[in-house]
């Protein structure tokens, strides 16, 4: 029966886990108003008929804080790639010079920072609300297993400790989100 109760635990914490890693891939997209190449993560291309990650057919650098470059492998990728950045509608205007792709970042308004802060809140909101589905699911099996016969006080117990989780991992997500929220708010 313990054995069970472990693997109550191991599948929330890794539940809780993928909510916080999600969080901060999520966190990684918003930009903050400096180059990174982040914030091109999730732009595919068509490769030949393939939809395919950007970059794996481009070098992606950052020369300086206000403008990333996208360097394709092959020249006659430039027009497929301006094309999925537009599409990728990131708020980003690429510029193509015959040899690479210059992303030029703009300085962020006070009002596109507001957007951009309530936009963060919102993804976190989501990683809570993952956080805590995981603690209901772990209960759930919980209380499973005190039907199978786990005493009512091991129940009680493991409740307790899957709650210390739950906090543990609203604590990281929340700590991550004052670390982007003060990114975004720093002129």
């Amino acid at each position: 029966m313990e054995e069970e109760v472990q693997f109550c635990f191991e599948v929330a914490k890794e539940n809780m886990e993928n909510a916080i890693s999600h969080l901060e891939k999520e966190l990684g997209k918003i930009r903050a108003g400096k180059a990174s190449p982040s914030i091109l993560n999730g732009i595919f291309v068509d490769y030949y008929g393939v939809n395919t990650p950007l970059n794996q057919i481009a070098n992606i650098n950052t020369p300086d804080l206000k403008t990333i470059v996208v360097q394709p492998w092959e020249k006659n990728m430039l027009a497929p790639i301006e094309k999925a950045i537009l599409a990728a509608n990131i708020g980003l205007t690429p510029g193509n010079n015959g040899e690479v792709i210059h992303i030029n970042i703009p300085a962020l308004t006070e009002e596109r920072r507001n957007q951009l802060v309530k936009q963060v809140k919102a993804e976190g909101e989501n990683a809570k609300v993952s956080i805590r589905n995981a603690r209901k699911s772990a209960n759930d099996d919980l209380r499973k297993l005190e039907n199978e016969g786990l005493s009512e006080d091991r129940e009680k117990s493991a409740e307790d400790e899957i709650q210390e989780m739950t906090n543990d991992y609203s604590k990281k997500a929340e700590s991550l989100l004052e670390v982007k929220e003060k990114d975004l708010m720093t002129i």
